[in-house]
């Protein structure tokens, strides 16, 4: 009987069994490296099956897997292997290679049979690094448990079969694109890795392979609304677009709804808690992330004094889950986000008595004005629907009289003025979230998860004499 293929890249496919073989293979060699038991192996490389042999190998040892980003310079990838102290190191980057002895994915793989590998120990199986938007990214430390937990809420909250297939054009160094292969590897659905994120390629691929499931992030999403002839891919294979990472711009993912008739499903997770909250595979909403999943509390607590809320009331949102991370790198940064088997998120946002969760912002992205709060995103929201704005980011800057003032840096598909979309803000909200200024710029800075650096626009626009 033919075997299904789990893996396709490219022109080549890969059935399990040939996967388990390469694993083997490189599990072998880095076994006559030194690599055992309780040790950690970084891992930097491109989109590519090799990336995801090297993780099973790494398991096969009972070490644990250090993700480092493709796109980091030297500086970023130097402080991360400072953080974790991997004893060896797998990859296809040459930033990796000049800082420690790299097996090179370059090389062929040799396939291996029945490799005793080492039972998967109770330490650690990953180490991810969070967004790092403010400041020095840290290490987020994962073990085989609750990474075990994530991809089952994660199979259930997606309703993943051996039927579906998914594509993952973002980088698995990610959690949210390793938690992709992972869960469909454990539905025993198809995987198509992309080398790099490709819309043209994305959406021909979406009919040629007959994808179910699609995830986007909001650079994604956007690209999908702005894209001149959508309408003429054929998308009917789609199940849903899961939205991820950030909260959903309803004016754009209603314009992709309308275009294709695809829905979205959108979600709510992060780099210490992979799967918090999913929208019902019928009957989703684009409002609000979704309901917790089954074996996941959420609660919403006080930002001053940490005391559990009411239903409906606004604060930042704790989380207690089997899928939490074991704590981070530094451990003393742990402290700051744990405590009584509850982990802060530093989102906003609010439960309501059904359970539906809203998530309306970063806490330290907040702006403070004359002593009101204001939520970057809701400003967003309104700046989008402009049919002129292409993507924008709201941020606060210092400010004598008011403490913060609030400006928004827009990038534009055609003309418009400042004055305009000033206006458009002061029209739909209240009077403190009036916006002082509008910077025209041609791209919003972000990371791959499509979350806004806003402490760049700060240090770009918070001290320029252009007021």
């Amino acid at each position: 009987m033919h075997e299904s293929s789990a893996l396709v890249f490219e022109g080549r496919q890969y059935s399990p069994a040939s996967l388990n073989s390469l694993a083997d293979g490189l599990a072998a060699e880095l076994a006559t490296r030194g690599v055992c038991a309780g040790q950690r192996v970084a891992l930097m490389s491109s989109n590519r099956p090799e990336f995801v042999i090297a993780v099973q190998a790494v398991w096969r040892l009972g070490a644990a897997v250090v993700l480092l980003s493709p796109a980091w310079k030297r500086f970023e990838v130097e402080h991360a292997l400072a953080l974790t102290g991997p004893s060896a190191a797998v990859g296809d980057h040459p930033v990796l290679a000049e800082l420690m002895p790299m097996l090179s994915l370059d090389e062929p793989i040799r396939p291996a049979a029945d490799f005793m590998g080492t039972p998967r120990p109770g330490g650690d199986a990953v180490l991810v690094f969070s967004s790092g938007t403010t400041g020095m990214p840290k290490a987020v430390r994962h073990t085989h448990a609750s990474l075990d937990a994530a991809v089952q809420q994660w199979r259930q909250a997606l309703g993943m079969t051996a039927a579906d297939r998914i594509q993952v054009l973002t980088p698995p160094s990610h959690i949210l694109g390793l938690l992709n292969i992972l869960t469909a590897f454990a539905a025993g659905a198809q995987v198509r890795l992309h080398r790099r994120f490709d819309l043209e390629r994305m959406l021909e691929t979406i009919a040629a392979d007959r994808i179910t499931i699609e995830m986007a992030v909001a650079p994604i999403a956007l690209a999908l609304a702005s894209h001149p002839d959508l309408e003429s891919y054929d998308l009917s294979s789609l199940r849903y677009i899961m939205w991820g990472a950030t909260p959903v711009t309803v004016s754009v993912a209603e314009t992709v709804i309308r275009r294709t008739g695809v829905s979205w499903l959108p979600a709510y997770g992060a780099s210490e808690v992979p799967v918090i909250a999913c929208n019902p595979l019928i009957g989703a909403r684009l409002d609000t992330v979704g309901q917790a999943l089954p074996g996941v509390a959420v609660r919403v607590v006080s930002t001053d004094s940490g005391v559990p809320l009411d239903c409906g009331e606004t604060g930042e949102i704790e989380v207690r889950s089997p899928a939490r991370m074991a704590g981070y790198l530094p451990a003393h940064e742990t402290e700051a986000v744990l405590h009584e088997d509850w982990y802060r998120t530093g989102d906003i946002g609010r439960v309501d008595a059904d359970g539906w969760v809203w998530v309306t912002d970063r806490a330290k992205d907040m702006i403070k004005v004359r002593g009101f709060q204001v939520a970057p995103a809701e400003i967003e929201a309104v700046l989008l629907a402009h049919p002129a704005v292409r993507d924008c980011a709201v941020f606060g800057i210092a400010d004598a009289a008011d403490g913060e003032a609030v400006v928004a840096a827009v990038a534009t598909r055609e003309a418009t003025t400042e004055a305009a979309l000033a206006q458009l803000v002061t029209d739909s909200l209240a009077p403190y979230k009036r916006l002082r200024r509008v910077v025209f710029t041609d791209d919003i800075p972000r990371l791959p998860s499509g979350k806004v650096l806003r402490r760049v626009l700060e240090e770009r626009y918070g001290n320029s004499s252009d007021r």
